[in-house]
């Protein structure tokens, strides 16, 4: 095997295909339709497995805080493996989660769900270091487009779950998202052979490195990640449940939920604008906040227009993600850095965003009624907002 070397301005050297150039992307349509095919089938799943709200809460934080334990430990393996390597682990992994989710009987729900949460945080944290690697010049383009693509692959999913349960059962429409990681795993094995591992990812062998947890800016970067993944699971998980709630139907609130990620796609792909001042991203990371406290306020006054909310809040949570992913990408110095730091963010702001959807069950279990649970989305979403400020005034790369 030969080692190429990085890629400038999204172009590597040789006779490279551009598709293997943009397999990155595909892998993003990947990380998401095997959790956001689970809230618009609760109600199925309330109804033949026997799960109470908390239990469902319960089941959409599994996959959180599976990337909560196995972020810190990626690092690790694609420094064992390299990140192309890695990356196919994941995607097989992925593969075996979704099938064990959908076919091994009603523990296989939970086991498969673990599986799949933990394949996902390995992409969770290599593509942003891979973005680094691969598109050094256009960091925030390509992340704007990686985020597109997450929501691109959830909207179609939310979208999709209600319609493949009618003709397959709700255990053929977890199944079906399968397929296209499986596609993505075959296409993605080429450049396992062209890119060796690399044990030594830190890039600058003069540079004495300090520990990420050590770091203020690094604790502010994963506060705005996890708050960001909070409401955005707390929203995937309860949207349609809370909506059907208020006298919608099924299918329309599987639809708003399509159409909160579908508005995601274009405030991903917006949000680098934002992000053009290299002092400073008070304004990005502020405006990327605001829409989640509006339209969290909004499902608790008037729920019956979830479809305007649902809008309102799918504005905020792309472009939060995409500031995130690029505040990550723009503070670590070197490959091996943004990987640790990535690690970090996601840890820990997955081990945050897993409360998200529990807390919100339990409280509509325990009141019966939503009125609680949307007020905690509310407090989530005005927090992304107060931390937003600063974490948007760090100038410097971590140091």
């Amino acid at each position: 095997m030969r080692k190429l070397d990085s890629v400038d301005q999204g172009r590597l050297t040789g006779a490279w295909p551009a598709v293997m150039v943009a397999l990155v992307f595909l892998v993003a349509l990947n990380l998401r339709p095997s959790l956001t095919t689970v809230g618009p089938l609760l109600p199925q799943l309330e109804r033949e497995v026997g799960l109470s709200e908390a239990l469902q809460g319960l089941l959409g934080s599994v996959p959180l805080l599976a990337f909560a334990l196995v972020s810190p430990l990626v690092h690790h393996l694609s420094k064992r493996f390299g990140m192309e390597r890695a990356i196919l682990i994941a995607l097989l992994a992925l593969v075996a989660g979704v099938a064990v989710r959908s076919f091994t009987g009603d523990a296989g729900l939970w086991l498969g769900t673990a599986l799949l949460g933990s394949a996902i945080a390995v992409g969770n944290v290599l593509v942003p270091t891979l973005v680094k690697r691969d598109y050094s010049a256009h960091i925030s383009r390509a992340t704007g487009i990686y985020s597109a693509c997450i929501n691109i692959g959830a909207s179609l999913a939310a979208a999709a779950a209600v319609p493949l349960a009618v003709q397959f059962g709700w255990r053929g429409s977890m199944a079906f998202w399968a397929i296209p990681a499986l596609v993505v795993a075959v296409l993605w094995l080429p450049r396992t052979r062209v890119f060796d591992p690399e044990p030594e990812l830190s890039g600058d062998a003069g540079t004495a490195l300090t520990s990420v947890w050590r770091q203020p800016t690094a604790w502010l970067l994963t506060a705005f990640m996890g708050l960001q993944s909070t409401t955005f699971y707390l929203m995937v998980t309860w949207l349609p449940t809370v909506e059907i709630a208020a006298g919608i139907s099924e299918r329309q609130a599987g639809w708003h939920l399509f159409v909160f990620q579908i508005v995601g796609i274009f405030s991903a792909l917006a949000a680098p604008r934002l992000l053009r001042r290299a002092d400073s991203q008070v304004g990005a990371a502020v405006t990327v906040s605001i829409p989640m406290l509006i339209g969290a306020l909004g499902l608790l006054v008037l729920p019956q227009l979830g479809l305007l909310w649902a809008i309102v809040a799918g504005l905020g949570s792309g472009g939060a993600l995409v500031v995130a992913l690029s505040l990550i990408s723009l503070r670590g110095r070197t490959h091996s850095e943004t990987t640790q730091l990535s690690g970090m963010a996601q840890s820990l702001g997955y081990l945050l965003a897993a409360v998200g959807p529990v807390l919100a069950g339990y409280l509509a279990q325990r009141t019966g009624s939503w009125y609680a649970s949307l007020a905690a989305l509310g407090v989530f979403a005005a927090l992304q907002l107060v931390i937003a400020i600063p974490v948007g005034r760090v100038r410097q790369p971590i140091r």
